[in-house]
């Protein structure tokens, strides 16, 4: 499965739009949705931006198996800036490190 429609899956489930992810990642709209054709690629930096938005890891974009393990968070507001959606990646990459540590000790 392309990278495109994993990202618009997981942007639609989380009620954010294109222009959300295209303010968050610094680009323009058009750029979100030439993506999600499979029109154009990210680079690595804009992979890992987006697996810390969703709380998935970078693996779950490269590769075919569809499990994803994603963290959960809800939202109240639908005006969401660019700067909410770094805290909220913030917050993901620190639950994803947690569950990482976890695994690691084996609890």
């Amino acid at each position: 499965m392309q990278i495109g429609i994993r990202i618009k899956e997981l942007r639609e489930c989380c009620g954010f739009t294109q222009r959300n992810i295209a303010d968050f990642l610094n680009v323009d709209q058009s750029f979100i949705s030439k993506i999600e054709k499979g029109e154009r690629s990210l680079t690595a930096d804009m992979i890992k931006s987006i697996s810390d938005l969703f709380g998935v890891e970078t693996s779950y974009f490269l590769n075919d198996n569809k499990d994803v393990v994603k963290t959960n968070c809800a939202f109240r507001a639908n005006d969401l800036t660019a700067e909410d959606l770094d805290a909220i990646s913030r917050i993901n990459r620190i639950a994803l490190n947690a569950n990482f540590m976890t695994e690691l000790l084996g609890e």
